[in-house]
């Protein structure tokens, strides 16, 4: 039995493996299909993880809005929307985002220096200690989330969470739509971004569904990888 969410990250990427432009503005390349999927995914889990750039980058979150997804969610007993969570080790966020006036709970996971700033705007606060290098310890705030109820937890990005959480074995499957589109660019970030693994050292995947819907392609991988 998992001691932490069951975790899967959420990413559209160009046909170049890459999440956003050079100047790391918000991706809006997919379509409408994509848009769907990424929604019926967010409706299957308890809460959604991002971190505090890639809320910058959009200034919102995608919330449910499919009748057929929030009737499921409804027989399943479980809230309308999941929580929608920002990781920020500084807890600098802009309290004007339009984030923050949409119909979701917030919470928010940063440092205890940082959480003696005012936060009102999120529900719930929770205070993580940090790691030898400085950084949130992961680890920590996925056994706390999991204490709080939250089995299933979607990551939506960006690139430096999601390669710390593959550092610290936290992800358990993926999926990627490709989006028939090029940018381009040595600073342009990819899903996973970091100090990357070495070839011995990267993690394995499973395929366990590939579909084409009209441009783009629906990719779905388990982590086999220990």
């Amino acid at each position: 039995m998992l001691h932490r969410p069951k975790t899967t990250v959420i990413l559209a990427m160009t046909a170049d493996g890459k999440i956003a432009d050079f100047q790391r503005n918000a991706a809006r390349f997919g379509s409408q299909t994509d848009k769907n999927h990424l929604e019926k995914q967010i409706s299957l889990v308890d809460g959604v993880l991002f971190g505090a750039g890639t809320l910058k980058a959009y200034g919102t979150t995608l919330t449910i809005k499919n009748p057929d997804l929030l009737a499921s969610r409804k027989q399943q007993n479980k809230p309308s929307q999941p929580v929608h969570i920002v990781i920020s080790a500084s807890g600098k966020i802009d309290p004007n985002l339009r984030f923050f006036s949409q119909p979701v709970p917030r919470w928010l996971i940063t440092t205890q220096e940082r959480a003696k700033n005012q936060h009102l705007e999120f529900e719930k606060v929770l205070i993580i200690s940090s790691n030898k290098l400085g950084k949130i310890d992961l680890s920590e705030v996925f056994i706390t989330l999991k204490e709080l109820g939250l089995n299933d937890l979607a990551i939506l990005g960006g690139g430096e969470l999601v390669a710390a959480c593959l550092a610290e074995n936290l992800i358990d499957e993926l999926w990627l739509t490709i989006c028939p589109l090029i940018l381009g660019g040595k600073n342009a970030p990819t899903p996973v971004e970091g100090m990357g693994f070495m070839s011995e050292q990267g993690k394995q995947l499973q395929l366990l569904s590939v579909e084409k819907i009209e441009q783009e392609i629906f990719l779905h991988y388990r982590l086999t990888s220990p």
